[in-house]
């Protein structure tokens, strides 16, 4: 079974910005590359592709913007993140939508974010200068992370 789960895209002129921001090289810190930044509404985990879409398909998802930044912040114990606010209610309406499909939804209240950076023992140096940028969201996609670590839109859904 394909690993799943629901994303919103950035608009392309926003990861070009965001790629050409510091990345300095740290040992035991893992960068995400440019075309992987995304915000995750829902991690499905390993599910059934046709359930995950025909489920999918009969949701009206709300309108939403986002509004990213102002600097990169740790999330758990091995993530370094740059948060995205303004998707709590569009992330809610998937999870309630796909709560009964793949991996349980989890037990905290969701963190609208786009990894940067994951680290094992110490967090990079970011010396990012202040954010503040926003996109509206046309679309939510469902997304299939591959076992070589791409990954690839199974399907796309618009905002109402």
């Amino acid at each position: 079974m394909p690993r799943l789960f629901v994303a919103v895209w950035p608009p392309a002129t926003l990861v070009d910005d965001l790629a050409v921001l510091p990345r300095p090289p740290a040992p035991g810190v893992s960068w995400t590359k440019p075309h992987r930044l995304h915000v995750t509404l829902r991690f499905l985990g390993e599910c059934d592709q046709d359930e995950a879409l025909s489920t999918l398909e009969a949701v009206s998802f709300p309108a939403a913007g986002v509004t990213l930044g102002p600097a990169p912040e740790r999330l758990g114990r091995g993530v370094i993140m740059l948060p995205a606010a303004g998707v709590d209610q569009l992330a809610a309406s998937v999870i309630d939508a796909t709560r009964f499909i793949g991996e349980p939804p989890p037990d905290h209240p969701f963190v609208g974010h786009i990894t940067v950076a994951r680290f094992r023992r110490r967090p990079p140096s970011v010396d990012w200068p202040r954010i503040h940028e926003t996109f509206d969201v046309s679309r939510v996609s469902l997304v299939e992370s591959t076992p070589w670590g791409e990954y690839v839109d199974v399907a796309t859904f618009p905002l109402t």
